[in-house]
């Protein structure tokens, strides 16, 4: 498993998105937003579905081989959201290698609803980006500072 949360937190998973994973309610738009993320991630298709808004969930959910590998999650601003709130966005960049070799990232401003409690993902806007190749030696674009190689592109 991780030691590092995969949300990019610094925590580590079990101090972090774990135990959302497990059944803890997250407390914010952008808890319940980080932890999504490492669903992805780790490819917890149930944790997705049972945590997207019952409006707009889809039926099913599940992950092809060829999906891409997520490799990093910055959050650039948040509106709303908090425990005494009702609804709130989040608006992030994901960035993701696919199984070719090409990088891009997914950048989106999500929607988000409290009820009982409980926060659910019911929407997102995305905003347009582009894929491209990545060469071995350069930078990893999950910003960990090593060389492509040495890090994503294992």
């Amino acid at each position: 498993m991780y030691k590092y949360c995969p949300c990019g937190s610094g925590l580590t998973y079990q101090a972090c998105c774990s135990r959302y994973h497990d059944g803890l309610a997250a407390p914010s738009a952008e808890a319940l937003m980080r932890s999504r993320y490492s669903a992805y991630v780790l490819k917890l298709a149930e944790y997705l579905r049972a945590t997207w808004h019952s409006s707009t969930r889809p039926a099913t959910l599940s992950f092809a081989s060829d999906e891409p590998k997520w490799c990093g999650l910055q959050i650039l601003h948040t509106c709303g959201g908090s425990e005494s709130e009702r609804q709130g966005e989040v608006e992030f960049i994901a960035r993701w290698i696919s199984v070719d070799g090409k990088c891009g990232a997914l950048h989106e401003r999500s929607r988000f609803l409290r009820e009982e409690g409980r926060w659910f993902y019911l929407d997102g806007e995305l905003f347009p980006t582009v894929a491209m190749k990545v060469s071995r030696n350069a930078p990893c674009p999950c910003r960990s500072g090593k060389k492509f190689k040495q890090c994503c592109g294992r």
